[in-house]
């Protein structure tokens, strides 16, 4: 039997997808070491520090994942060796191990000159995540919305230094689907409205702008012109975030999921026009909404969609309140309550409830 050359050898290995039986491929030979590097789409760095000793060996990665620390002069290498990427996460995890790496790293870490070397040399990008990388600016997210045409998913989420001029340039981009904002404190109404009038107002199904307190109602009421907006994230946007705006996002009809947690000035006004005019909506959270009272809820009756209400921390909500919604919504399926109500709902009640869709207790 002849030995296989590296074509057919590459056509066997593609079908190879679990991780140690690929592992165990690339043990058997040189030849097969090689071929198995050169086949290999995904990679996740995680000792960075040896990245120029093995990164040679896979470049045709589509995509790579680097969840500890990593430099500048990382991001440079590889952008010049794995030129197909399309998804980069560098999602900065919260464990000890990764936070002691981050921390001696300090003014080393990735940041705008690391993404523009990316950006130029790594085209075909159509998902990064940048999450927690708190060296990351404007600069960085300019050059790649410019130069990653095709580029869906953008998560700059806890990235601090992330400011209106930012959302400028990415308001411009033609494909973007989903946008994590997520603690960018220094985001204004300006920038949502680029966002609201831009090329993203065709494309954005997700837009995250949980803790972006400095928007207002003014910002709020723009992302109606966002005309396919399914999931929307206003949690702890602050006391600035109103019915006013609570009543223009009842205008998005598309919408599917809404986050409106510990919006304090949030009250029944919003939640009647949310019900009435979202009839795709599948799940709500008012978590710490303490105007809302039972009004409010019970206007979610009739709903014909809605899946999962939360309602934590709504002390103005009662047993009867739930009830009343939970047997006239048929398509409820999740409801999230405070820990605190459970004493005041009788166990006839709770049993009753339980058995047409999963109490949560928060």
């Amino acid at each position: 039997m002849e030995a296989f050359g590296d074509d057919e050898l590459g056509l066997v290995l593609k079908r190879v997808i679990d991780r140690n039986d690929r592992k165990s491929c690339a043990q058997v030979c040189n030849q097969w070491l090689r071929v198995e590097g050169v086949t290999r789409l995904a990679l996740r760095i995680l000792e960075p520090e040896l990245l120029r000793k093995f990164l040679p060996r896979f470049p045709n990665l589509i995509t790579l994942e680097a969840a500890g620390g990593i430099t500048n002069l990382d991001l440079e290498f590889i952008a010049e060796t794995c030129p197909d990427l399309q998804v980069l996460n560098l999602n900065l995890r919260q464990t000890q191990r990764v936070l002691d790496e981050f921390e001696e790293l300090g003014a080393n870490d990735v940041g705008d000159d690391g993404v523009c070397a990316i950006a130029i040399g790594c085209p075909a990008l159509t998902q990064v995540c940048l999450r927690r990388r708190s060296r990351m600016g404007n600069v960085g997210v300019v050059d790649l919305i410019k130069s990653s045409q095709n580029l869906t998913t953008l998560d700059l989420a806890k990235c601090n230094k992330i400011t209106d001029q930012a959302l400028e340039a990415i308001g411009a981009a033609s494909s973007l689907r989903v946008l994590n904002l997520r603690g960018c404190s220094l985001v204004t109404d300006w920038g949502l409205a680029s966002l609201a009038t831009g090329s993203t107002s065709r494309t954005l199904k997700k837009l995250v702008l949980t803790e972006c307190d400095q928007i207002t109602d003014h910002g709020v009421s723009l992302l109606q012109q966002i005309y396919f907006l399914q999931e929307l994230n206003l949690a702890e946007c602050g006391p600035r975030v109103t019915d006013t705006g609570g009543v223009a996002i009842a205008a998005i009809r598309t919408l599917e999921r809404l986050d409106f947690s510990w919006l304090i000035n949030i009250s029944d006004i919003s939640l009647l026009a949310i019900a009435q005019n979202c009839r795709n909506l599948v799940a709500i959270d008012v978590t710490g909404c303490e105007l809302l009272t039972g009004a409010g809820i019970r206007s979610f009756s009739n709903h014909k969609s809605l899946e999962v209400l939360v309602l934590a921390s709504c002390y103005n909500v009662c047993g009867e309140d739930v009830e009343q919604t939970v047997l006239e919504c048929r398509s409820l399926r999740h409801v999230g309550l405070d820990r605190g109500l459970r004493m005041w709902m009788p166990m006839s009640m709770q049993e009753n409830l339980s058995r047409i869709c999963r109490l949560e207790w928060r």
